[in-house]
């Protein structure tokens, strides 16, 4: 030990413990680089020539494996900066500055507290105080060139590899459906079935041009999609589940299957948290981009229009993107209407209308961006109409080779999806092959392996029992789609378009996806009419006019003539006499419904007409309790006697509810019953009172 050493430790130095930090910057070092770890732990040996007894010696080696650019994650680094902090250590070991850190913010936060708590560093060259101007200075100076070096090192490495890059010879993972040779091309996968299912992806893709459509059939037809792991156990072997979403848009997103290298597709940055993460870049911002590098499944403008398709596709916020791709919804201008008043894109509102959905085509972009008032709406039914009217004239002369097509189209993807149910089953023979011909080699008597062989080829063979009954019922499936029935149907459909259009196994999302190739949008203007302005694909321009259609409070409203009579029945019948007047007459109401006693009240109280006992009041008809204090008798005698025809007498409602005529100057006279004859009561003129004379 030098004289220098040794004069920086002082007892307080010594009364602390020892901390030797090793570290590697992976584990690919760890297991290859022995030589440098064992350097590293033989710093022990230095502490204790120091004279620190060798049990206060600890070390630190958890980070192994870890990079030192930065202390994020490094549970050991942060554990060494806390015993410097509170003071535990007396001196930090360390191979060399670089195994500390290889970032100059943490390298002198690690120097702070050091000069702080008067804690030595020592590497392989020697002990240095953090506390002394010099020996700090030479220790930044090694921080930064260990800084440097490390930069270095990553721009040789990333300048080679660009190089190769811009080359297109820089071997990167491929994805599924393409192999490297052993002279390092690309090719296309040489097993037939992976080269089959990747095709169908693109080609349902270009036949529905959505990818949840896409996602739906292959899942409906129950195809398997074909997915290599990467690492670990199994590392090249292939493996078959269903696709999903997310790795649908990664294929179709790649351009590799249009047989270009790209480089730089995205970036490591480092998030909030100083954890780094993959960022997507855009195209314009790639490094490397060399078309037709290799063989492809689909040519380069095909791989333009589907990002093309993809972007559209996107239901996003601004008015360019919203809702162009067809969803469910009877609004058959989803996505496609435009305000003729502001210029936005007009969204698609449902409303609860006699057990259906009825579409409103809305502009409420102020409403969303500037907490303003809707723009304009109007309903959908006609404006749907008119549109349908004016495709199904511009279509009428290719409806027969539209039919066809479709036809064409059902029969070839159902063949497609057939070819590789096949393939699928073949494979499932194959490994079921495989897994019988591995237990027939093993020796009978080594039960261990050859029941365990045997559990696998009763997998083998079960997997294959269901895979072929499900392969027979899809098979009776899709037979029926193809069956002369179904082709005399689509004939049949083929010699008028209007039914093709109309049938109801013409979903609405066909209807939509029909009309997007014809029609590239609406422009709508909501007045005394709606003025419709249609633009076609290619720049041709047509104008429509649509009836506005009435308000409900309109469409409610009963026709004055109706009316009018109501109010002439009331001066005979009742509100029950008059329904069955105006049903034998054939009126209805507003909804087509027959009249009822409820109806005719409502429609009465609703324009102020007198009702029928009013009109008889004001003839001078009265009450029975009026006729009875006129003629001194009970109001029950009154009505016997209006039901006897006695009294005269007029019906205002339907439960027996009279007013009667008045009776004049009469008196009532008694009938009379009993064994030798009988009298009915009767009025009779009452006479004058006799004056005294004289």
């Amino acid at each position: 030990m030098s004289t220098d050493n040794a004069m920086k430790i002082s007892a307080d130095h010594l009364r602390r413990d020892a901390f030797l930090y090793v570290r590697q910057s992976s584990l690919r070092q760890v297991f290859e680089n022995t030589e440098s770890t064992k350097r590293q732990y033989a710093l022990r040996d230095r502490a204790v020539a120091l004279g620190w007894p060798i049990e206060r010696v600890h070390v630190i080696d958890n980070d192994l494996g870890l990079s030192g650019a930065q202390s994020q994650d490094r549970d050991g680094f942060q554990r060494l900066v806390s015993e410097v902090a509170m003071g535990h250590a007396g001196i930090v070991l360390g191979l060399e500055v670089s195994r500390l850190a290889r970032n100059n913010a943490d390298w002198h936060r690690l120097l702070e507290l050091a000069a702080m708590s008067r804690t030595l560093i020592m590497d392989e060259d020697g002990v240095y105080d953090a506390a002394s101007f010099n020996d700090r200075m030479l220790l930044g100076l090694k921080g930064t060139m260990s800084e440097a070096e490390l930069h270095i090192l990553k721009s040789r490495l990333q300048g080679g590899i660009l190089n190769k890059a811009r080359r297109g010879e820089l071997e990167l993972p491929l994805p599924i459906g393409f192999v490297y040779t052993p002279d390092t091309r690309v090719v296309l996968d040489p097993d037939r079935q992976i080269q089959d299912t990747v095709r169908m992806l693109f080609d349902t893709f270009r036949e529905a041009g959505s990818a949840c459509a896409v996602v739906r059939r292959l899942r409906s037809e129950k195809i398997l999609f074909p997915r290599r792991i990467r690492r670990g156990l199994g590392k090249g072997d292939v493996l078959w589940s269903e696709i999903d979403h997310s790795r649908l848009l990664q294929i179709l997103h790649n351009p590799r299957y249009a047989g270009a290298f790209a480089y730089g597709r995205t970036r490591t940055v480092y998030n909030a948290k100083l954890k780094s993460v993959q960022q997507k870049m855009p195209r314009s911002d790639w490094q490397v981009l060399i078309p037709q590098a290799h063989e492809g499944y689909i040519s380069w403008d095909e791989f333009e229009r589907n990002q093309s398709s993809l972007e559209q596709n996107a239901v996003g916020f601004s008015p360019g993107l919203r809702g162009r791709m067809p969803r469910q919804g009877s609004g058959l201008l989803q996505g496609r209407v435009l305000c003729g008043r502001c210029g936005a894109r007009m969204r698609v509102h449902y409303e609860q209308f006699e057990d259906k959905l009825r579409p409103y085509y809305v502009c409420n972009e102020a409403v969303v961006r500037h907490a303003g008032k809707t723009c304009q709406w109007a309903r959908g039914p006609a404006i749907d109409e008119a549109v349908s009217a004016l495709l199904l004239e511009a279509m009428a002369p290719t409806a027969i080779e539209v039919a066809l097509a479709v036809q064409q189209e059902i029969s070839q993807r159902v063949e497609q999806a057939a070819s590789l149910r096949d393939k699928q089953l073949q494979r499932a023979r194959y490994e079921a092959e495989l897994a019988r011909r591995r237990y027939l080699k093993v020796d009978s008597d080594n039960r261990l392996v050859a029941d365990a062989l045997e559990a696998d080829w009763n997998g083998k063979l079960r997997d294959l029992d269901a895979l072929q009954r499900e392969h027979e019922r899809q098979n009776e499936t899709d037979q029926s789609l193809l069956d002369g029935a179904a082709q005399e149907r689509i004939r049949a459909l083929a010699a008028d378009f209007p039914s093709v259009w109309s049938n109801e196994r013409t979903s609405v999302v066909e209807r939509k996806r029909m009309l997007g190739l014809l029609i590239e949008d609406v422009t709508l203007l909501v007045d005394e009419q709606i003025n419709m302005h249609i633009r076609w694909r290619g720049g041709r321009t047509q104008s429509l006019t649509v009836a506005r259609p009435r308000p409900m409070a309109v469409i409610r409203k009963t026709p004055e003539a109706v009316v009018a009579l109501i109010n002439e029945l009331l001066e005979t019948d009742n509100d029950q006499q008059i329904a069955s007047r105006l049903n034998a007459l054939g009126h209805r109401n507003w909804r087509g419904e027959p009249f009822t006693l409820k109806k005719v009240m409502i429609v009465r109280r609703a324009y102020g007409l007198k009702t029928r006992f009013e009109r008889l009041r004001e003839s001078g008809m009265l009450t029975g309790e009026e006729v009875a204090r006129q003629l001194g008798v009970s109001a029950t005698t009154i009505h016997q006697l209006g039901r006897d025809g006695v009294l005269k007498r007029h019906r205002y409602a339907t439960n027996h509810r009279y007013l009667y005529e008045p009776p004049g100057n009469v008196r009532l006279e008694k009938g009379i019953g009993g064994r030798y004859g009988s009298r009915q009561p009767r009025l009779i003129d009452a006479q004058p009172t006799q004056q005294g004379a004289s």
